[in-house]
């Protein structure tokens, strides 16, 4: 998990983690906004395992995002997680800028 900011908008990228990692990623998403004020930040999740992990850490993502008073967007996102957060009703709270490719 690294992050930096770009002209307004943060960028996490999200490798593979366990349920034990989502605290950790939030306080790392909660620093990078009080940090930088920024209000957009990009997850480029292209490495994170389809599963409920992933799930429950974007969601969780999203609402400390929220109460930040910003928000998130996945970026390279595989299409299976695309469709395990569209089968978990998350597709329109976690908004895809694009897919990965290959």
């Amino acid at each position: 998990m690294r992050s930096h900011t770009e002209a307004g908008t943060g960028v996490l990228v999200i490798g593979s983690i366990m349920r034990a990692d989502v605290a950790l990623l939030c306080d790392k998403l909660r620093l990078l906004v009080d940090e930088s004020g920024v209000g957009v930040v990009v997850c480029d999740v292209r490495a994170l395992a389809t599963d409920m992990v992933a799930v429950q850490a974007l969601a969780e993502l999203q609402l400390t995002a929220r109460r930040h008073g910003c928000c998130i967007r996945l970026r390279r996102s595989s299409r299976e997680l695309q469709e395990l957060l569209d089968f978990c009703g998350l597709a329109g709270v976690l908004p895809c800028d694009g897919l990965a490719r290959g």
